[in-house]
């Protein structure tokens, strides 16, 4: 055999190598990627594990909601925003201050907390509305004071005008509900994307997410500071299951095109109306959002708390407790 044919396994591995970069660094990328993503899998698991359910569930339409019930008396309905889960009513202290003298349930939207979100359903403010009508029928509600923080607030306003037989009185609180160009939108919508958007969350999204949580905190809570309840309280490392990922991102997603067709509505709302807002928030302008609305509305009041941010619950709980309270005394116009 000639000696040029003749080559040592070594050799033919770095020959192998050398002609083949891009081969190599694409496998090498692709097992960081599995790795990766298997790690994520196990940091949700231990995450849910590690917070087990608080509440009930309620089945409606094969759909499994979360929800935590207290109290007696008037029923009051909270619904969280965006990212966040039913403990951010436990957290902030109002689903206690106002299960003493009320019936108190709070909600994990859809997709959120320990509630299903089937992805053969597109989530919009409306969608879940229905669902959570529906879950409050099944539960015996027929007349509530309903409360919506942030997203919350527009799934709260759209459950309002779909089904107002239901709702006895509206509190919004740091609600969005005039479309806007939005740039955190943007960034965070991809996750929502089929395909692509899985292997973001499942991937890159948890860990920027972990990185961001300061920087995210700050803008939430400012002028004010993070609160004690939230640092204590709030398990933020089940904000970063890639599942809860794709629900904060189809909700981001949704929120411009959802906040431009329940705007042509407003007019035609008829509950009461208490509008709630930090007067220095960061994630939504007060002045564009809740205060316009507040104009443009009839039968309605508005609160604006100096000195808060996007999370005025935190900030003025005794306010916002109390400002609840007072709406849950209010009647529809007839």
């Amino acid at each position: 055999m000639d000696s040029k044919t003749k080559r040592s396994p070594a050799s033919r591995e770095r020959s192998w190598r050398s002609s083949s970069p891009a081969l190599f660094a694409a496998a090498a990328s692709a097992t960081a990627t599995i790795g990766l993503a298997g790690l994520n899998a196990i940091r949700a698991r231990r995450a849910t594990q590690a917070n087990p359910p608080s509440g009930e569930f309620v089945t409606v339409r094969e759909v499994e909601l979360h929800y935590l019930a207290r109290g007696e008396g008037p029923t009051i309905v909270l619904l969280h925003g965006n990212a966040v889960m039913l403990e951010d009513w436990l957290a902030s202290g109002i689903f206690n201050t106002l299960a003493k003298t009320h019936r108190v349930i709070a909600f994990d939207r859809p997709g959120f907390g320990h509630s299903d979100r089937p992805r053969s359903t597109v989530w919009t403010p409306v969608a879940q509305a229905q669902l959570i009508a529906e879950a409050l029928k099944a539960l015996g509600e027929d007349e509530v004071t309903l409360v919506g923080h942030s997203f919350g607030a527009t799934v709260a306003l759209a459950l309002a005008l779909e089904q107002p037989d239901l709702v006895s009185s509206l509190v919004l609180i740091g609600g969005y509900y005039y479309p806007s160009a939005r740039l955190d939108v943007v960034i965070a919508a991809p996750p929502a994307v089929p395909v692509v958007g899985d292997v973001i969350r499942y991937t890159a999204s948890p860990l920027l997410g972990a990185a961001a949580k300061p920087a995210m905190e700050r803008k939430m809570f400012a002028p004010a500071p993070v609160s004690a309840g939230w640092q204590k309280q709030f398990p933020f490392e089940m904000t970063l299951r890639p599942s809860q990922i794709r629900a904060a991102a189809a909700d981001a997603a949704l929120m411009i095109p959802a906040a431009a067709a329940l705007a042509k509505r407003l007019p035609s709302l008829r509950v009461p109306l208490t509008i709630i807002a930090g007067n220095s928030d960061q994630v939504v302008d007060a002045e564009a959002q809740s205060s316009r609305v507040a104009r443009e509305t009839s039968a309605s009041e508005l609160l604006l708390v100096e000195g808060a941010g996007h999370m005025v619950h935190h900030t003025a709980t005794e306010r916002v407790a109390a400002a609840i309270a007072a709406a849950a005394k209010k009647q529809p116009e007839t």
